[in-house]
């Protein structure tokens, strides 16, 4: 006899508490002993994850309350990362749609809730962080109701129950002036709510690897829900592409159920099971693993395209090879190709040039996640400037991608927030008040005009804003959008830098590199405070004589340089600058190293 199995997905904004929810269902569901010592965020296993505090993978975890099992799929929040949860959304029969008591709905809620109700799932509705000072409970209510309308949900879909919470305390309650004790209360509208998997048990086993992942011990493992049938350890089963070609055949040498952090082996699964597979070389996400009687494969979800592109090419810098130990085009290559083939919102194509690849994904974040991968990983690289992919209609015409962007900002920094979307070719929407001196905007912007502006938005709102955007939709290309304002200082020669050097280039702008820090010829060591860019020699010395002068020395007072990390620098250089990027340092460049090259190159540019 099989156990009693609810499959549910959570589901919500960036930083509403899905993670720190689960952990909290976790602890009470009796899995941990009560001195046990547990991580906080404990689904954010990935280094990145912990230090972002973001989650970028779905990850599957299970619980057992009142004798069923609760598969429980944990989401990213972050739209860059909308191609895991449009995937994962197939292996759940309900969501619990999580919405911050502040914030109310924000555009990420209305993308996966989108995703959701298009599934034909059932939603329960957690009104989150109750204890929040500024929460406004009831009216947040509200807006998710006409959230729901406006997404054409059904008379069944909008029959949701709501309860309120705080993950982070632990409690759920159906009404605010319930006792606040544990989260019981959800757990049993889980079982109430969510109907069990609707599946045939004695069809022919078949399932749609929907996540894959690599065990450093079993290999790659498939992760997916059992969509009908059983299988067992050994069984013969075979990949099938969404051609009804076979991939591969093979056998199943390890099946593995999820149980909160860890995966327990199994001798046997069935039908509405999510589960890992161990064995197979070839089948990939998307891929139907099933019986050899099987010949029609299951249908997967379409993903939305990718928007934005970075060309990734081999380091030709003098200072390549030195910091990294992979620094080869076939290795980069070779490393690429796995991420496209797991990652289904990531596309990979060969430029002209052998040694450079392009890879296009959601948004910046999603591409600086993975370069930020791969550096850990050992690699050296040099990345270009992001560029968004332009679309034609059948006129000809060319379309780029707009994103609806929603700014949460004080009063007193709205005017210039507005200011500097307008001249993005940013159109508004919408401007409320938002209680607690906060205003809300909405703005339709290109996402050509939105590359690079995170860091200049926290500069306007003095770190106190909260930007937040979402793909809307391809419209017809908006004109030229002014770039960076402020050249590049750029070094003369190659060495050491020098703290004499740097103190007298001082005034010209502000430094990148600090003092005894390698650089060559071509590199940016700072930004200009003009508009044009200036060549400088941060490598001169003081000249020393045996001939005293009257005065003393002057003590060399430097201004601390401003670090430039990997997202700020793939958002500050231009469309003729790169990023060197190595497992220790990060830096920017000019595409072409020789002043005159760089001369030439820019001539021919305009003439172009």
């Amino acid at each position: 006899m099989t156990q009693e199995l609810r499959n549910i997905a959570i589901i919500a904004h960036v930083d509403h508490g899905k993670t720190t929810l689960i952990d909290s269902i976790m602890k009470q569901s009796g899995m941990f002993r009560e001195n046990q010592q547990v991580d906080e965020r404990l689904m954010d296993s990935g280094d990145l994850e912990k230090e972002r505090g973001i989650t970028i993978l779905a990850k599957p975890t299970s619980v057992v309350w009142k004798d069923v099992r609760i598969n429980i799929i944990d989401t990213p929040g972050h739209a860059d990362f909308g191609g895991e949860v449009e995937r994962v959304l197939g292996m759940a029969d309900g969501v619990i749609l999580l919405t911050d008591a502040a914030e109310g709905p924000m555009p990420q809620t209305k993308f996966v809730l989108g995703k959701a109700l298009a599934q034909g799932l059932r939603p329960i509705v957690i009104i989150n962080k109750i204890d929040r000072s500024d929460g406004r409970p009831e009216e947040v209510v509200n807006e998710v109701f006409d959230l729901f309308v406006a997404l054409d949900a059904n008379e069944d879909q909008l029959d949701f129950p709501i309860l309120y919470a705080s993950g982070r305390s632990g409690w759920c309650v159906r009404e605010l002036d319930d006792p606040r004790d544990n989260l019981h209360p959800l757990l049993d509208v889980i079982l109430h709510h969510v109907k069990p998997p609707q599946v045939d048990q004695d069809a022919p086993f078949a399932m749609l690897a929907t996540l894959l992942d690599s065990d450093p011990y079993l290999g790659r493992c498939l992760v997916g829900r059992v969509v009908q049938g059983s299988a067992a350890v050994n069984d013969s089963v075979r990949g099938l592409n969404l051609d009804s070609k076979i991939v591969e055949t093979g056998r199943l040498t390890k099946l593995l159920k999820f149980e909160g952090t860890s995966r327990i082996p199994v001798e046997k699964v069935h039908a509405g099971d999510i589960i890992c597979i161990a064995g197979l070389a070839k089948t990939s996400v998307s891929d139907t693993i099933c019986s050899p009687d099987v010949t029609v494969p299951l249908q997967s979800t379409p993903i939305d395209p990718p928007t934005m592109s970075v060309t990734i090419t081999v380091n030709d810098s003098p200072l390549a090879g030195r910091e990294g130990k992979k620094v080869t085009s076939t290795a980069i290559r070779e490393r690429l190709l796995a991420e496209a083939e797991t990652n289904v919102a990531i596309t990979f194509a060969e430029s002209g040039n052998k040694d450079s690849f392009e890879i296009g994904g959601r948004g910046e974040l999603q591409l600086g996640v993975l370069i930020e991968t791969m550096r850990r990983e050992g690699f050296e690289m040099t990345v270009s400037r992001p560029r968004v992919l332009y679309q034609a209609d059948d006129a000809g015409q060319r379309l780029e991608p707009m994103e609806e962007v929603t700014i949460d900002v004080d009063e007193e920094f709205a005017s210039s927030v507005v200011d500097s979307l307008n001249r993005r070719k940013g159109e508004m929407l919408d401007m409320r008040a938002a209680g607690a001196g906060k205003t809300r905007l909405m703005f339709r912007a290109p996402s050509r005009g939105l590359i690079g502006y995170q860091s200049r938005f926290l500069t306007q709102t003095r770190g106190t804003g909260v930007l937040n955007r979402i793909f809307d939709s391809y419209a017809p290309h908006r004109g030229p959008i002014e770039s960076r304002r402020n050249g590049a200082l750029i070094s003369t020669d190659s060495g050491v830098t020098v703290a004499y050097a740097l103190f007298n280039l001082q005034d010209r702008g502000q430094m990148f590199v600090a003092p005894q820090t390698p650089v060559y010829q071509g590199m940016i060591v700072g930004e200009h405070a003009k508009g044009q860019d200036l060549e400088v020699n941060p490598l001169k010395a003081k000249q020393l004589t045996n001939i005293r002068a009257s005065g003393k020395d002057d003590a060399v007072d430097l201004t601390p340089p401003l670090k430039m990390d990997l997202d700020k620098s793939l958002a500050y250089i231009g469309d003729d600058e790169l990023v060197e990027v190595t497992p220790t340092s990060i830096r920017l460049r000019k595409r072409y190293l020789d002043t005159h090259e760089r001369k030439r190159m820019s001539r021919q540019a305009e003439v172009a």
